[in-house]
């Protein structure tokens, strides 16, 4: 039998007269359940939802009354039954589909209200089993949601609490779902099912143990509407979950450039989500200034002091309770947003007072080792984050000298900031404060000439401090330039086939140098 093209695809309102509704998520069902009574349609269900139904004093038939045949398997096998799909995949309003029901005794179903299983919500629970998790992979009704949607030009396919008054003002003003309701619906029913079937994929890559998993399944819905993306002219959209990390819960909405900031700032700010006072400044995505101190108070003074031009605009981003004295530094130049997990009664009225200024609270660091994605040419490239660290089993003195206790607290401070520096990304650091930042140069020669020209342009002695480098030094004359700045230690990769040289390099200017093992590049 030739299939209908679209173009032939019944365009008017649709009559409803049977609706099958099965829904994990009983929210609102009961009041749809009514606006579907009022308009004379015959309510199926299964289940917990006929039993809620009719607790509501709502007439309804069991599927398996209309099926002749029992639910089984503890409920797994309900719906796949051929009156049931035959319902669904009817073309009524094509003459031989109809003799064809006619033939079988099958009624039409012109509607079907279906939400699944809670597969997410199940896998998200602490020491979820597999079994526990495979139970709530529903069969059932992705199958009746894709047999609707395929035909929404006969059957309206409704899948969310969201969507029930939409349907209902239909039935109530025009005895019928529009077709261009119907075919929204069915769109957003493969949405739904897409999502649905991705969340499983991936758990199943998961219960493989793939790092990376052969099939790259990612289905996120839209969170909000952006005004425009990194440029005006340029359409843009947010999705997934974003309120589960952020609240911006003061000032205009967040741009797609903010989105893409804030990701950087929790992402810096997970490696420092238990230390002392941290405070970072960012601009376009990279830090320019962090420091670590006593008070949070000082700690920003000191990130500020790193680059007191670049914050202008930017963003801060704190690990502790922001509080008034911090709150009145930050407010002496324009911040775009400040994020921090709390806000003291006293700085949040100041920081109030600016309407423009976004204020975010960290819900959660973004300190998860999920994969992270970027589009390219054909595809995408996925990684895992880069949450590796140093310690002392991992880190190897390659100098004659060991660093003093102060200087390995500065070099390990180094070491995380420069993770988030664009490659090549050279830091200078000195008492866990960032005095010179070199990011996202074709030479890793003028990314320290930067880290160096900032810290002069800003009055910032490097002598006694560390420098950190994400990727090794290929010649020596990058320690001794080091060096002649005044930074007495050094922490990098290592790996080059010059090591020997840059090693010795650093014992003729009597520095510590440790060997990390770990790149960092980021591009």
């Amino acid at each position: 039998m030739a299939l209908q093209p679209l173009e032939s695809l019944p365009t008017n309102d649709l009559k409803i007269k049977r609706a099958l509704l099965s829904v994990s998520d009983k929210t609102g069902i009961v009041e749809l359940g009514k606006a579907l009574h009022q308009q004379s349609v015959e309510l199926i269900s299964t289940g917990g939802t006929a039993a809620v139904l009719r607790d509501a004093g709502l007439p309804v038939k069991d599927v398996s009354e209309i099926t002749g045949f029992e639910e089984c398997l503890d409920g797994r096998v309900k719906t796949l039954h051929p009156i049931i799909h035959g319902g669904l995949l009817a073309r009524t309003s094509h003459p031989a589909d109809n003799e064809e029901l006619d033939r079988l005794n099958i009624d039409p179903i012109e509607m079907v209200v279906v939400n699944l299983y809670p597969f997410k919500e199940a896998i998200k629970k602490e020491n979820v089993t597999p079994a526990v998790a495979t139970e709530n992979i529903d069969i059932g009704g992705p199958t009746m949601l894709r047999a609707a949607a395929k035909n929404f030009a006969h059957v309206a396919v409704v899948t969310h609490p969201g969507q029930y008054k939409t349907v209902g003002d239909e039935l109530s003003a025009n005895s019928g779902i529009t077709f261009s309701t119907r075919q929204s619906l069915a769109r957003k029913a493969f949405e739904h099912t897409a999502e649905y079937d991705s969340a499983i994929s991936n758990y199943f890559a998961t219960m493989d143990k793939l790092d990376v998993p052969e099939q790259l399944s990612v289905s996120l819905k839209k969170s909000g509407d952006l005004r425009y993306g990194e440029n005006p002219h340029q359409k843009a959209g947010v999705y997934g979950e974003q309120n589960e990390f952020i609240d911006c819960f003061h000032g205009k909405a967040l741009s797609y450039n903010n989105y893409l900031d804030i990701d950087g700032a929790l992402g810096f700010m997970a490696d420092f989500e238990n230390a002392d006072p941290t405070i970072a400044i960012f601009k376009h995505t990279v830090p320019c200034g962090a420091a670590t101190d006593s008070s949070l108070n000082e700690a920003y003074k000191k990130a500020f002091a790193t680059d007191k031009v670049s914050p202008f605009g930017g963003i801060v981003c704190s690990n502790q309770t922001l509080d008034i004295d911090t709150a009145k530094e930050i407010d002496e130049i324009f911040t775009e947003i400040i994020l921090a997990p709390s806000f003291s009664e006293e700085a949040l009225e100041l920081l109030k007072k600016k309407k423009n200024r976004r204020l975010v609270k960290i819900k959660a660091f973004n300190s998860t080792n999920h994969l992270t994605y970027r589009s390219i040419f054909g595809g995408a490239v996925a990684q895992e984050q880069n949450r590796l660290d140093v310690n002392e089993n991992n880190l190897n003195i390659a100098t004659k000298r060991k660093p003093t206790e102060k200087e390995m607290a500065d070099l390990r401070f180094a070491w995380k900031v420069v993770k988030h520096i664009k490659s090549n990304g050279i830091v200078y650091a000195k008492d866990r404060r960032t005095l010179g930042i070199g990011t996202g140069q074709t030479s890793r020669v003028d990314s320290s000439e930067i880290a160096v020209q900032k810290s002069q342009k800003e009055n910032l002695s490097l002598k006694g401090s560390v420098i950190a480098s994400d990727a090794f030094f290929p010649f020596a004359d990058g320690v001794e330039a080091a060096a002649e700045a005044g930074a007495t230690a050094v922490i990098q990769p290592g790996g080059s086939i010059r090591d020997e040289e840059v090693i010795e390099a650093a014992n003729k200017n009597d520095m510590a140098m440790l060997f990390t093992g770990i790149r960092h590049f980021r591009h």
